[in-house]
């Protein structure tokens, strides 16, 4: 799949490892070497690594403030135990080595992400740290997918933001034998009111995001969606 990367703050390029979809370093904060907010950081990195495979999700703290460190990790809802380890492991390693100090960071791959602060960001709604991808094929009748898109999205945020893991897969048929699949998810450190808030806000991105493309995505700190005319959920 041919896929072109919107970034809205500057996208750092990969260079160490598997490439990432993104990750941002925030800006607001650093920290020098041997500070007690980088052992407290590393604690929670090694953390994420031991909780977040078995279910899929992890969070915590670790520290005293003003050193305290706020973290969590999630793997696609699809995604095996084993690989969701592989990735948290590959994102952890990785956020560090380009976020060196940065008191904030976020890093996307395509089977997880891990997210830290020094301030407790638990609950609410990440729309500052988001970029979008997309498939560079466009369809023929772009008014009926759209349409179709936005109709299998929706439906998909009302079943995710009522599961226990914040998550929903399904499919809806097109024309001809075509289909269109699609997947919603958040953080689960949001309430469901606001996972559905969370995705309700970059489904309204579609237009500015993939208008009449195949495939897209939009990926935030607090939610995703994926839709493409293809099966992309591993069985």
């Amino acid at each position: 799949m041919l896929l072109h990367l919107l970034t809205l703050p500057l996208l750092l390029q990969s260079v160490l490892g598997a490439d990432p979809l993104s990750y941002f370093c925030s800006s607001s904060g650093n920290f020098s070497a041997y500070d007690l907010y980088e052992t407290n950081l590393n604690k929670l990195i090694g953390y994420l690594f031991y909780q977040t495979p078995s279910t899929g999700f992890g969070m915590g703290s670790i520290g005293q403030k003003p050193h305290q460190a706020h973290g969590l990790g999630l793997c696609r809802g699809d995604v095996s135990s084993t690989d969701c380890r592989t990735c948290i492991a590959e994102a952890g390693s990785a956020i560090r080595k380009r976020c060196p100090s940065n008191k904030s960071a976020i890093i996307w791959y395509d089977d997880c992400l891990v997210k830290y602060s020094n301030i407790d960001f638990f609950g609410q709604i990440d729309n500052q740290n988001k970029f979008y991808m997309y498939n560079i094929r466009e369809v023929n009748n772009s008014v009926t997918f759209n349409q179709k898109t936005r109709e299998l999205l929706s439906r998909l945020a009302e079943e995710a933001y009522g599961s226990p893991k914040l998550y929903a897969t399904g499919e809806m048929e097109l024309e001809g034998s075509t289909k269109l699949y699609g997947l919603t998810q958040c953080t689960r450190d949001l309430s469901g009111v606001n996972c559905k808030k969370c995705l309700e806000g970059i489904i309204g991105e579609l237009p500015n995001c993939c208008d009449a493309k195949e495939g897209g995505r939009v990926i935030g700190g607090s939610c995703n969606f994926i839709y493409e005319i293809y099966p992309f959920v591993n069985a």
